[in-house]
């Protein structure tokens, strides 16, 4: 029996331009992402450095883009969080069935964007709807690595097969499925999370 909902956020409750950020660079040099950037984006996504130094070492790649512009095209990504979505985990945080958990992978810029969007109300009602609110950048942890999924059960003292877990990304399915957890790997554009009843 199911007990606790874990769930991400981009393009399962957010919605994502993912190919945003990428297109936005191409005019100022960017042509693939490189080792270095992608190490450079997971440090800032486990919170190892600043919005700050992470806008000085990209702009190191990219001189000819301001901080402003930088700033514009990283969070381009984000697009809107459609209100069935937010009603939805509103009403399976009501019917008080199940521990939610949001386990995310972002960024303080992105997060601040966020919640510039959608305004704090908003934004809160999103917040409130979830008994545990995990930033990978607060955590300094990020999926699909498993220290992440460990310390969520741990410090949650959940049995995996009673948790349920919904990702986008199949590699962050795959890692929680490691654990025992019952995971859904959503298929973006051809499902959505308001159908999670008919999964568990």
């Amino acid at each position: 029996m199911i007990k606790n909902i874990i769930l991400d956020f981009g393009d399962v409750l957010i919605n994502l331009d993912k190919p945003a950020t990428a297109k936005a660079m191409v005019q100022h040099g960017f042509s693939e992402i490189t080792p270095t950037l992608e190490s450079l984006f997971q440090e800032y996504e486990k919170g190892l450095m600043t919005s700050s130094n992470f806008l000085d070492e990209v702009s190191e790649h990219f001189p000819n883009a301001s901080r402003e512009y930088l700033t514009q095209a990283w969070n381009s990504i984000l697009l809107d969080f459609p209100e069935e979505r937010l009603q939805f985990i509103e009403q399976l945080a009501a019917e008080n069935q199940y521990k939610m958990i949001l386990l995310s992978n972002t960024n303080d810029l992105h997060m601040e964007r966020v919640r510039e969007q959608m305004g704090m109300e908003r934004f809160n009602r999103f917040k409130n709807a979830f008994d545990v609110f995990y930033l990978s950048y607060e955590m300094g942890m990020r999926k699909p690595d498993a220290e992440i999924f460990d310390f969520v059960i741990q410090e949650n003292q959940l049995m995996a097969n009673e948790t349920f877990f919904v990702d986008d990304v199949k590699e962050n399915t795959d890692a929680a499925n490691i654990f025992g957890i019952n995971v859904w790997n959503l298929q973006v554009g051809k499902e959505d999370v308001t159908q999670l009843k008919s999964r568990l």
